[in-house]
């Protein structure tokens, strides 16, 4: 019996070798986590991001992709990634462990698409900035997502909402970001602080009167049954990060760690080209399906 366990263990030795120490990343596939519902934009690229991924590593990585925080709040999948308990996650990113990573969601850091492209692109001030914070979380960033430009939804109508210097008398809930809790006090709202995953309920219930943090298409996917009026204020930019457990990524070899950055960078591209349109297009059935 003993030589059969040597030859196992040999064979076993030889495939890590042979396949540069993959081996082991084909026994289970790896968990991609995103908050969006299944069928949403962001959905259907990483679907077409994991077959890419799947075709070109010839199986040996595999994902399941789970989608409208089904592992959790994306703040508490970005620690689960961070510890490797989730291997990847595209969403926003949370401030709770390096608070400098707010500057992504600085208000009015940048006020047209030109100009989030330029600072948000992969090599752009931005990008680089939250990729050396994200390096700080034990998170290796392959690539970003461009979303929008955010406003505020509501279920009911604020009394002066051309007035920024008014009290509108409703609650907002904001990420547990301090960054949009001084753009919900500064022009009238009262900030509370909720993750994304509970919002749902806090707007169906009224603990909440509306929800800042998100966009025209966000607030459609996830709250079009409940939305009642959407003001436009630009007031961040959105842009997602799609990012890997950092001790993972280093055991990579690197034709792998080449196939999932080009994947990657591609869906990211693909995206750039159509992210203004389509949030147009969304702001414009959001108004017409609107009380206001």
């Amino acid at each position: 019996m003993l030589w059969r366990w040597k030859i196992v263990v040999f064979s076993m030795m030889a495939l890590l070798m042979a396949t540069g120490g993959t081996a082991f990343a084909a026994q289970k596939a790896w968990k991609l986590a995103h908050i969006r519902p299944e069928g949403a934009a962001i959905d259907v690229a990483l679907k077409k991001f994991a077959a890419t991924v799947k075709e070109k590593t010839d199986g040996r990585i595999t994902l399941d992709i789970y989608p409208a925080s089904q592992l959790g709040d994306y703040s508490t999948v970005q620690e689960r990634v961070s510890i490797g308990d989730v291997e990847m996650q595209c969403a926003p990113m949370s401030t709770g462990v390096v608070p400098q990573s707010g500057l992504g969601n600085f208000p009015y850091i940048v006020t047209t698409w030109p100009e989030a492209a330029k600072a948000f692109a992969p090599d752009g001030i931005i990008a680089q900035k939250i990729n050396g914070y994200m390096a700080k979380q034990d998170l290796h960033v392959i690539g970003s997502w461009p979303m929008y430009f955010g406003g505020i939804m509501l279920t009911k109508e604020p009394p002066k909402p051309k007035d920024p210097t008014a009290n509108q008398g409703l609650k907002i809930r904001i990420p547990p970001i301090n960054t949009y809790k001084a753009t919900s006090d500064g022009i009238g709202y009262q900030a509370t602080p909720l993750p994304w995953a509970d919002t749902f309920t806090a707007l169906q219930t009224g603990i909440v009167d509306g929800v800042i943090g998100s966009g025209a298409e966000g607030y459609f996917a996830s709250f079009r049954d409940l939305a009642k009026y959407f003001l436009a204020l630009n007031d961040h930019f959105e842009c997602w990060w799609f990012y890997i457990n950092a001790d993972l990524w280093k055991k990579l070899p690197d034709a792998d760690k080449k196939i999932l950055t080009d994947a990657a960078r591609e869906m990211g591209e693909e995206r750039w080209k159509i992210a203004e349109q389509d949030e147009q297009d969304t702001s414009d059935s959001e108004e017409s399906g609107s009380a206001a």
